[in-house]
C-alpha cells in the first residue's frame, strides 16, 4: 500500500501544478468565471477517481485537459444549449497578460490596449477556432495532442489552426483600418 500512497500524492501534486493552464482553458471554453471553477473542479474530481487508468510518465496535462474537455461536452449536452457569452475579468484579476517589463506608463497602456483587442479577437471566433488557437498559441500543445484532445486527425487541427489565425489576421486588421469585420 505505501507504493499506491505515493503514487497518489505525487499524481495530485502533479495534477494541481495544471491548475492554472486549465482554469484558462475552462474559461476560453465557458467564457463565465464561475462555470470555469466548477469545470476545473469537475476535471479533478474525475481525474482522481480515474486516476489508476493514468498511465505514469506520459502526458498529465493533456490528459487532465481531455477530461475537462469532456466535461464541458457533457455539460452542453445536458444544458441543451451553447455556452453563455460574458466579459472575460479583468487582467489584473487574471494575472496572465500583465506584463511587468515595462515602466513606462505610456507603454504598458498600449500593450495593454494591444492585449484587451487581440483577446476580444479570440473571443470572437467560433468555439472550434477559439479552441484550437488557446490549445495550440496559448498552452503550446503539439497537433497530435491536440488531434488526441479533439478527437481528429491533425491534419483537421492544422487546418482549423491556419482558418482561425487567418480570421484573427481580418478581425485585427479590420480593427486597425477602423472597419467592422465580423469572425464568424
Amino acid at each position: 500500500m505505501p507504493q499506491a500512497e505515493s503514487f497518489r500524492s505525487n499524481f495530485g501534486a502533479a495534477a494541481l501544478e495544471q491548475i492554472d493552464a486549465l482554469y484558462g482553458y475552462a474559461l476560453t471554453l465557458t467564457r463565465d468565471p464561475a462555470a470555469a471553477e466548477d469545470l476545473v473542479q469537475e476535471t479533478y474530481l474525475r481525474a482522481v477517481r480515474a486516476a489508476e487508468q493514468f498511465t505514469p510518465n506520459s502526458n498529465l496535462k493533456g490528459w487532465l485537459f481531455v477530461i475537462l474537455r469532456n466535461a464541458w461536452l457533457n455539460n452542453l449536452r445536458h444544458e441543451r444549449h451553447g455556452p453563455r457569452f460574458i466579459e472575460l475579468e479583468a487582467e489584473e484579476q487574471t494575472g496572465r497578460w500583465i506584463d511587468d517589463t515595462a515602466n513606462d506608463p505610456y507603454v504598458l497602456y498600449l500593450r495593454k490596449l494591444e492585449r484587451e483587442e487581440i483577446r476580444q479577437a479570440i473571443d470572437s471566433l467560433p468555439i472550434l477556432h477559439r479552441e484550437i488557437v488557446v490549445l495550440r498559441d496559448l498552452e503550446g500543445f503539439s497537433y497530435q495532442e491536440i488531434a488526441a484532445m479533439l478527437g481528429c486527425p491533425a491534419g483537421t487541427v492544422m487546418s482549423r489552426l491556419g482558418r482561425a489565425r487567418k480570421k484573427l489576421r481580418q478581425v485585427l486588421g479590420a480593427k486597425q483600418t477602423g472597419t467592422t469585420a465580423r469572425a464568424v
